[in-house]
């Protein structure tokens, strides 16, 4: 058995421990906007505390772009860096992302980012997998609501800003996600017994997993 592979969160018996595959493959479609623009397609490979992602899509406008993520992480899911590029109409983009875990961050070149004081988890638009950061960390008991400060990471531009967004878990595997900015964007999100997204309406659906 590989020591790095990653327990449920859920387990069906607390005597018998579950595993995720390791490395472990996850694929999602992207649903918005289907009836305008074609979907895209997420390819993400989940080996230990490391995430490596592509991501080929189409924006709001039709045009095409692609986002390559990686994401590291400790043993409690507090990020660690993020690495992340695009490529689109607006050129070739490049982003990078350091915290102490503790709420301090620095950008690529060891500079102070002041703006996401606070931020534990990251947020990065178009994916479903980042949303699994807050859930696996809080193992939240159903009917409890938690807030939080996010670095959220709009793509292809690779913007960076906080955002404030809160997490009420519904049931055993399912989520309610509030963005408490002026948007008053929300979604029920319905994950597996690791507490990665299997359906985020009318975003993302989650069309394969694999492992080894």
């Amino acid at each position: 058995m590989n020591s790095n592979a990653i327990p449920t969160l859920y387990p069906d018996d607390a005597d018998i421990p579950r595993l995720m595959p390791d490395p472990y493959a996850l694929c999602w479609k992207t649903v918005w906007n289907s009836h305008a623009i074609p979907p895209g397609l997420e390819h993400l490979v989940l080996t230990g505390r490391v995430a490596s992602s592509v991501i080929i899509a189409f924006d709001d406008e039709g045009e095409p772009f692609r986002l390559s993520y990686r994401l590291e992480w400790d043993e409690a899911w507090r990020l660690k860096r993020a690495d992340l590029s695009s490529v689109s109409s607006l050129g070739e983009r490049f982003l990078s992302l350091e915290s102490d875990r503790r709420g301090s961050w620095w950008d690529g070149e060891g500079r102070p980012l002041d703006i996401l004081d606070g931020c534990l988890d990251i947020d990065i638009w178009p994916t479903p997998f980042t949303n699994s950061f807050p859930i696996r960390r809080e193992q939240m008991e159903v009917g409890a609501r938690r807030l939080f400060r996010m670095a959220w990471v709009v793509a292809p531009a690779l913007t960076v800003k906080a955002l404030p967004q809160a997490y009420t878990r519904v049931t055993t595997k399912r989520y309610l996600y509030e963005s408490l900015d002026d948007s008053g964007f929300s979604a029920e999100l319905v994950v597996d017994d690791q507490g990665l997204v299997i359906d985020y309406p009318g975003l993302f659906r989650r069309v394969g997993a694999a492992g080894g």
